[in-house]
């Protein structure tokens, strides 16, 4: 066995070591949150951000968020968000920033109305410091990380390493969940969204980030997988989080995982030539083959139950009448609410306060565009068509970043059924906008 792949193993076993150690003594989740940025702050003062330290800390916070909240390892509940801005921040104070991010200045200064509205609307009840942050910390942190991300030339090399940093508190998570609920057939027993799978914790934040560590694994799998042994070991870690991300029976974050993995694998395809091209139909018809082993064995687990969730029936096969479980009744009421207040919305946070008045239904948001709809209103269609566009403007100019699209189909789907919960969608999606080239030591 060759060095890389020894020392590939151990950082993979040490963080499987982690979730098994976090089930078995809670208390360690804890300690781990800490660590986590105690130490990730010394490593990028240490390395004073000469390969995007702050990006490779900012993605191991990311890649922890929904384990250390389903544990309770994380200090405050919305840290990560925050986590990532001062990593960001750090990264700004060593490398400096992009001074052509116009785009997101704009988008943070159109974010400042509606946080001027809320000052003045919200019931007196309600605290505003947690409704003012629940609901702008992701956009915030979106925007900082872009202004930090934008047009910076980074190597493939540094980039799959954020993404292997991003991935490995996934993989830890994943052992968690595996000794957490050993048996599938004793907890799967309708067709609705599992929290018994899911680590007791929200099926939706769980599947989200199962789904991106697979798209990250069978990454690996087709772009570091320099030996047969590192392919077997990626692609064992790619289809295991596939098999725990579709028992939480929760398909947002499963779907938006495999089309990114569409997108890589035709983006690869296209831009090879013959050779490549053959080795490509290799390794799509090996990959294709894992992932049907994979919703077979699901399947069988579930006693077909997987199968009826994906086509939106119930335990007995009847169809369903809502494909979204309701979601879609309050993206309904935040477009109305956009609609009687179109200039600049009923303000941040106040969307509930106006949902639970009129219908009596104080449920959260799960979609960010309606959301910004209602909370900040023509600012908010603004903002989204600055986030939606840029990066395909990047592309134009810098069609080489395989992972654009990828990133960019993440965060567009992630908000749409799970808003901005977690920093991953502000996080993957300031990654779109890297200029990544091949070539080593070129600036």
């Amino acid at each position: 066995m060759k060095k890389e792949d020894i020392a590939y193993f151990q950082i993979i076993l040490i963080h499987a070591v982690l979730g098994f150690l976090v089930y078995l003594l809670p208390f360690v989740a804890k300690i781990y949150g800490y660590a986590i940025f105690i130490v990730g702050i010394l490593y990028v003062m240490k390395k004073q951000n000469k390969n995007n330290e702050a990006l490779i800390a900012a993605a191991y916070v990311v890649g922890s968020e929904v384990f250390l909240r389903m544990t309770g390892g994380n200090p405050l509940y919305e840290i990560s968000k925050y986590g990532v801005m001062v990593f960001i921040f750090m990264g700004m104070y060593y490398s400096g920033f992009s001074k052509s991010a116009t785009p997101y200045w704009i988008f943070l200064l159109l974010l400042v109305p509606s946080l001027v509205l809320t000052t003045f609307v919200l019931n007196f009840e309600t605290n505003m410091k947690n409704a003012i942050a629940f609901n702008i910390s992701g956009p915030v942190c979106l925007a900082v990380a872009s202004i930090y991300t934008y047009r910076r030339k980074i190597p493939l090399e540094e980039m799959n390493s954020i993404l292997l940093s991003m991935g490995l508190p996934i993989m830890s998570c994943m052992v968690y969940l595996t000794f957490f609920t050993p048996d599938i057939r004793d907890v799967i027993t309708s067709t609705q969204s599992n929290s018994a799978t899911s680590g007791g914790f929200g099926p939706n934040q769980v599947a989200t980030i199962l789904g991106l560590g697979m798209f990250i694994f069978f990454s690996r799998t087709i772009l570091e997988s320099r030996t047969k042994f590192m392919l077997g070991l990626n692609l064992l870690v790619a289809v295991n989080m596939s098999y725990r991300g579709m028992v939480t029976f929760s398909r947002g974050g499963m779907v938006t995982g495999f089309l990114m993995i569409l997108l890589l694998l035709l983006f690869l395809y296209y831009k090879s030539n013959f050779t490549g091209r053959v080795k490509l139909n290799y390794v799509i018809v090996f990959i294709g083959a894992a992932m049907l082993v994979t919703w077979a064995y699901t399947s069988y687990q579930t006693s077909g139950l997987i199968d009826k969730r994906y086509a939106n029936q119930d335990a007995a096969g009847r169809e369903k009448e809502s494909k979204f479980t309701g979601r879609e009744d309050v993206a309904l009421g935040e477009i109305n609410a956009f609609l009687k207040n179109p200039i600049f919305g009923v303000g941040v946070g106040k969307g509930v306060e106006v949902r639970l008045a009129e219908t009596g239904d104080g449920t959260l948001s799960h979609d960010e565009i309606t959301r910004m709809l209602a909370e900040h209103g023509s600012l908010g269609i603004v903002g989204l068509l600055i986030l939606f566009f840029t990066p395909l403007v990047l592309y134009i100019e810098n069609k080489f970043n395989m992972f654009l699209l990828c990133f960019l189909v993440f965060w567009f789907l992630t908000i749409n059924h799970a808003a901005m919960r977690t920093a991953a969608p502000a996080f993957v999606y300031s990654l779109s906008l890297l200029n990544v080239y091949f070539e080593k030591n070129v600036k």
